[in-house]
């Protein structure tokens, strides 16, 4: 194994991340040391005294591993946001309107107690709180991204994914085990509700594995 190879090996353990996004990473430090190596190995060196020189220019591996982690951090928070910004919404507007087409006015149901009532108006307004949320995190980090080192800003996005994903997950979760504790048959008014519904929660514990995800990059950064 090459000086260059055993590096990138080595810096390849040390990084979590989405895969393609850690690969461009990859393919990037081994074109910049190849190039760096080509130039030595012009000026005289041999190949192996090339590359070492290569290697100790490019900077210590646990150095540059911190950067490309707080790089792969925000590269998965941002893309965790855009599929909440998105996502919430259109799973409430996808069940809205397959309730209406195929079932038809709440009226047709026995009347809901007034402590459910709370539980649904908290769970549609977490449908527009939650994407304002994400947007919000997106702007703050890309103005915090002037401000900040790569390793605290993605320590703070963290916290922002945290807390929109989180609003997201409790409110499908109360709206979810209160409608089964009141009448399950409401959870499947129709079958393209009851498909929806089963989608919503996928979707939701979805995004709460990939803001972890974001929480783990953070947690690599500090190890």
């Amino acid at each position: 194994m090459t000086v260059i190879e055993a590096y990138l090996g080595e810096l390849r353990t040390r990084l979590d991340g989405p895969a393609s996004a850690k690969r461009d990473l990859l393919r990037e430090a081994r074109d910049g040391l190849n190039d760096a190596a080509d130039a030595y190995r012009d000026g005289g060196w041999s190949e192996h005294e090339a590359q070492r020189r290569a290697v100790a220019d490019f900077g210590p591996v646990h150095l540059i591993a911190r950067d490309y982690q707080a790089e792969l951090g925000m590269h998965s928070g941002t893309r965790t946001l855009w599929k909440l910004i998105l996502g919430v919404p259109l799973m409430q507007l996808a069940w809205e309107l397959a309730r209406k087409w195929t079932f038809g006015d709440w009226s047709q149901l026995a009347p809901t107690p007034g402590w459910y009532k709370y539980i649904a108006q908290f769970t549609h307004g977490s449908v527009f709180i939650v994407p304002v949320l994400g947007v919000l995190a997106l702007v703050s980090m890309r103005w915090l991204s002037r401000r900040m080192d790569g390793t605290r800003l993605v320590k703070t996005a963290g916290v922002l994914i945290g807390e929109a994903v989180g609003l997201n997950l409790l409110s499908v979760a109360l709206l979810v085990i209160a409608t089964g504790f009141l009448d399950a048959s409401r959870l499947f008014l129709s079958a393209p509700c009851g498909i929806l519904m089963v989608l919503w929660v996928v979707v939701s514990v979805r995004l709460a594995l990939l803001a972890r995800r974001s929480w783990r990059s953070c947690a690599t950064i500090v190890a």
